[in-house]
């Protein structure tokens, strides 16, 4: 009988090893490309090596590794998350899925399974977009939409990506071979933390991800004038900051009106030039807007637009609104979902099916694939922060899903 206990106590020590790689002393931070980051792929790529796996780092800094079936017409299931991290973060998020899916792989080879498809392992190489503010670089490649006008983009210290790129051994003009080709895709599976409380008040240990919200960011500038505190009278002011403070209300109570639908989040707001004496000229602010709903999303778009312009026009303040991101809404495969279920309930675990607010790598991956997911418990549901923690016990119950899961593919091919 199997151990799982054993293979996630294996897991978590993988896991500390690879937190203990970081940009900070006092924390973990992992961005795309730097030294720090590539230490990490390197033990990857040690660990895949040590498991018998032929691996390579790809151009955009994949870790990829690729277990051949017999069969020539097989096409490719891949297991895959992330390592790069936000900054300050925690220890699970991404590579979490990357040494499940490792530990799964040495386990289908060391039982000597016959396998109808090919499997390859992905560590992707940057799906948080921390250094480039642009997400999935890593999966795009994989999916074969990256979008060549981002090597010119620079970072804060005015390096482009492609010059990172060439820093850390990688080609941009061969990125494009690093695609699999979409008649070649079997599926996709990634295993991570839930990153929301559902799991953990519930204490179930894993749940079936039926579907991705899609999401729309966007950039607000409110510009009004900026004057003396005290000279300018209360009602002949064009103040930006309660302009933006007006909408910031507002949004979170139209968020709450539609609730089951929704989420509507503010989470940075520049004051420029700020001063205590200072009427606030121009206030930039972000907009995230998500919901797993195409039409509803779309909608409630227009409707924050329209509600943002009116808050303005009111206060006389001039607007400018700039979308700087958007994805889709995702439905996972209800194939490859129906034998996840099939796996939970052979492991004696109550089903649960979540939809996830953040964004995976399944997202860019399901214009190729049909992708699958499985959440995994994680304390309190915090993420994205130090505190971030899955027991023991609850990535055990992950293997061994994962372990039924691929059976049941093996089974169906």
């Amino acid at each position: 009988m199997t151990n799982y206990t054993s293979r996630a106590e294996k897991i978590l020590l993988r896991i500390n090893q690879l937190a203990a790689i970081s940009e900070d002393e006092d924390g973990i931070t992992r961005t795309f490309g730097t030294d720090k980051f590539m230490f990490g792929v390197a033990l990857v790529a040690q660990w895949m090596m040590e498991a018998r796996l032929p691996g390579r780092v790809d151009n955009i800094g994949n870790v990829r590794a690729f277990l051949k079936s017999d069969n020539p017409d097989a096409k490719t299931f891949v297991i895959a998350s992330h390592i790069d991290t936000v900054v300050n973060a925690g220890k699970f998020d991404g590579p979490l899925g990357v040494l499940v899916g490792l530990d799964i792989v040495e386990h289908l080879i060391a039982s000597k399974t016959k396998l109808p498809f090919n499997i390859e392992l992905i560590a992707f190489s940057d799906e948080e977009g921390v250094r480039y503010h642009t997400t999935y670089l890593g999966s795009k490649v994989v999916a074969g939409s990256f979008d060549d006008g981002l090597l010119s983009k620079t970072d804060k210290g005015g390096i482009t990506l492609n010059s990172v790129i060439e820093l850390i051994g990688g080609k941009a003009q061969l990125l494009p071979g690093d695609a699999i080709e979409p008649q070649n895709w079997l599926g996709y599976f990634e295993i991570h933390i839930e990153q929301g409380p559902v799991l953990y008040e519930n204490n179930i240990p894993v749940a079936i991800v039926t579907a991705i919200a899609g999401q729309k960011r966007v950039e607000i500038t409110f510009t009004g004038m900026a004057g003396h505190a005290g000279t300018v009278p209360m009602d002949m002011r064009a103040d930006a900051l309660c302009a933006a403070a007006d909408f910031v209300l507002a949004l979170e109570k139209f968020a709450l009106e539609n609730k089951n639908s929704l989420v509507a989040t503010v989470g940075k707001l520049d004051v420029v030039n700020s001063a205590s004496n200072v009427i606030p000229g121009k206030v930039i602010c972000s907009l995230d807007l998500r919901s797993a709903d195409e039409r509803q999303l779309i909608i409630a778009y227009q409707t924050v637009k329209d509600l943002c312009q009116l808050i303005a026009d009111k206060r006389k303040i001039t607007l400018n609104w700039n979308l700087i991101q958007e994805t889709q809404p995702v439905t996972c495969d209800e194939g490859l979902s129906k034998l996840l279920e099939k796996a939970i309930s052979a492991s004696n675990i109550e089903t649960v099916k979540l939809v996830s607010g953040a964004g995976h790598d399944a997202v860019p991956i399901s214009q190729v694939s049909p992708v699958s997911m499985l959440f995994v418990r994680c304390y309190k549901g915090i993420s994205h922060n130090p505190l971030e923690n899955a027991e023991l016990k609850d990535i055990a119950a992950a293997i061994e899903v994962s372990d039924k899961f691929l059976e049941e593919l093996i089974k169906s091919k």
